[in-house]
């Protein structure tokens, strides 16, 4: 079978091309075929969207040569902490605080607004002589082929290539096409994002406050601007989502306190609706799925991208041993290696969010106070909260090279 290229990768977002950065240097030919128009997303105004980049996503960032280009537009954390709120009565004292100190490894991770590392993907992409781009054009249709998988796009093309990868989102057409069912749930919650200017210095420090209806993190952004991450109950949010913005604040503004001074917009405001969807498998033959496709979580830890890059990293390596040892990447066996890797640890992490959610946004005095000791256990031992912190910052485990800054 002749291969357009070794492997297409349906979806540009940001595991994508993270992936496609990631087996060209390796030597791997990626086509990547992304929906949206190029560089709608690399643009110079700020939006507020941001991520929080653990700091192994931090690493292979680095492994795959963009990390240089936007450290100086990223916000490093130096600590986080969690507490209860209440609207109207601020946030109680922090009953959970991570400190970069205690890693040994300064950040606890790092923000980054979505337009910069999306930029930098796409700017690293168009001069990789190993990867082409196919934009505002989608995958409609795969069949599994002796020695390779056939995609047909929407503007009717047919490419062959001996591995497709989908990182097309919750509702991954790649995994549907491949049999590949889901299960999971709607959490009747939607997050309202945003970003405010305020008064006072962040000091590098994310906030994590627990409210009945759900969680609002507070992530500090360059300068005295923070990310807002607001997840309220299906019915309130949609009702806050309709105020201008002079009301979104005023009812913003009792959650959030006023530790940080006077607050105000910084720019446009975005919702998404929350739930849990989970692939009951990651693989299929001549097909991977990684980052939403494969798993789409609760927003509560900020672990969904951290979750996608760790797929990433886990392919890319299994992907090129095989190229090493002159397997076919595609084969049944290779795959079955990055799904046996994967699948456990992101359906573990996203369950334990789902739990964390479900056990927090809630006003039920006996789920809060067995919460709240189990969490104080956690604080005052020291061996593990360096655990928890561990495993924020995606370095527990079996971490993928990438992850660890190594190339491959």
């Amino acid at each position: 079978m002749k291969h357009d290229s070794d492997v297409i990768v349906a979806g540009g977002g940001l595991n994508g091309p993270a992936l496609a950065l990631a087996l060209a240097q390796s030597g791997l030919s990626v086509t990547v075929v992304d929906a949206a128009p190029a560089r709608r997303r690399a643009t110079d105004s700020f939006d507020g969207r941001a991520y929080a980049l653990a700091l192994a996503s931090q690493k292979l960032l680095g492994a795959i040569g963009v990390w240089t280009g936007i450290a100086s537009d990223a916000q490093p954390m130096m600590e986080v902490k969690a507490a209860d709120g209440h609207a109207g009565e601020g946030a109680a004292p922090f009953f959970l605080h991570f400190d970069s100190r205690e890693l040994d490894q300064s950040p606890v991770g790092y923000m980054l607004e979505d337009r910069f590392l999306y930029r930098a993907f796409l700017d690293a992409m168009e001069t990789s002589p190993k990867i082409t781009l196919i934009h505002e054009t989608q995958v409609t249709a795969q069949e599994v082929e002796p020695g390779g998988i056939a995609v047909t796009l929407s503007d009717g093309r047919v490419l062959r290539a001996k591995l497709l990868v989908g990182a097309d989102g919750r509702r991954s057409g790649v995994a549907e096409r491949a049999g590949i069912t889901r299960e999971g749930w709607d959490y009747g919650q939607i997050a309202l994002v945003t970003a405010i200017d305020h008064e006072r210095p962040h000091n590098g420090i994310a906030h994590q406050f627990f409210m009945p209806s759900g969680p609002l993190a507070i992530l500090p952004l360059p300068g005295n601007r923070s990310s807002i991450v607001w997840s309220e109950t299906a019915e309130n949010a949609r009702t806050i989502a309709a105020l201008d913005d002079e009301d979104f604040l005023a009812v913003l503004r009792p959650r959030f306190g006023d530790f940080l001074g006077k607050i105000k917009l910084a720019g446009p405001r975005f919702s998404y609706p929350l739930n849990l969807t989970l692939a009951k498998a990651y693989a299929a033959p001549r097909v991977a799925l990684v980052g939403d496709a494969a798993h789409g979580v609760h927003p509560i830890a900020g672990q969904g991208l951290n979750l996608g890059l760790r797929d990433v990293a886990a392919l890319a390596e299994v992907l090129v041993e095989a190229m090493r040892r002159g397997e076919d990447i595609g084969a049944v066996d290779v795959l079955e290696r990055y799904q046996g890797w994967r699948r456990f640890d992101s359906t573990s992490l996203a369950l334990g969010m789902d739990t964390v959610n479900k056990l927090f946004s809630n006003d039920n005095p006996i789920l809060r106070a067995g919460r709240d000791i189990g969490i104080g256990i956690v604080q005052a031992i020291p061996a593990l909260r360096q655990g928890f912190m561990r495993q924020a910052a995606g370095l527990s485990g079996p971490v993928p090279r990438l992850m660890q800054g190594r190339p491959l």
